[in-house]
Parts: C-alpha cells; structure tokens; sequence
C-alpha cells in the first residue's frame, strides 16, 4: 500500500533529497566552460539536476574536485523527478604519463648513470 502525502511534505522531501546528494557528491561535469553538479554516478552515466542543467550533447569532462577522471561522449537519455539522466557512448579515462610510442621492455632499467657523475 502507498502512503498519499500532501504535495508540499511531498515537495520538502524531494528538495531534501536532491539537496543531500548535491552536498555529498564531489563529481562535476565541464562543458562549454561551465560547470554542473553531479548528483548521482554509475558505470554507464550520470544525473544532474535537471532545472540546472542545459540539455547536454556531446562531450564533456568529468572531475573529481580538482582531478581530471575522463573524457566523455553522452546522451540525454530521460528526466526522472528532479534529474536529467545521461548515458555515456564514450568514457575515455585521463591518463596521467604520456603515452609511449614504442614497447617498453619489463626489465628495462629505471634510469641511466653517466659516466661524467661525482663520486
């Protein structure tokens, strides 16, 4: 059986709600300069507070705080409540070296000493 609430406990609760998930999230999407919070985090997509947030498409750039996590491709793909759902097509994780262009061995040494060096 489900319990009938009068639409403004109802509407408190679901600020209440969309608030704590706002606060306990450090995740944030980038794009076209700005920012947007992101309330909720699965493996395949993300939500945002749908009155913030502009109908997104396209790429954009995931962090966490200040740490650059990946590059995605997403898709709006419904309104649930309060949030706008993104699915990901694409969510290239940041690589934190350079990439090498040849085949690095196991056994390779760490680093050279020149013969020039102070003993």
């Amino acid at each position: 059986m489900e319990a009938m609430l009068p639409k403004n406990i109802q509407a408190g609760l679901d600020a209440a709600r969309l608030d704590s998930m706002r606060k306990s999230s450090h995740l944030h999407v980038e794009a076209d300069g700005a920012q947007h919070k992101v309330l909720r985090f699965w493996d395949t997509g993300f939500s945002l507070e749908s009155a913030t947030a502009p109908q997104l498409r396209g790429r954009v750039d995931l962090y966490d705080g200040a740490a650059h996590l990946c590059q995605c491709l997403i898709v709006a793909v419904a309104q649930e409540g309060d949030e706008m759902l993104f699915d990901f097509k694409r969510a290239t994780r940041v690589a934190k070296t350079a990439a090498l262009d040849f085949e690095r061995a196991r056994d390779a040494p760490a680093g050279l000493i020149g013969t020039d060096a102070p003993h």
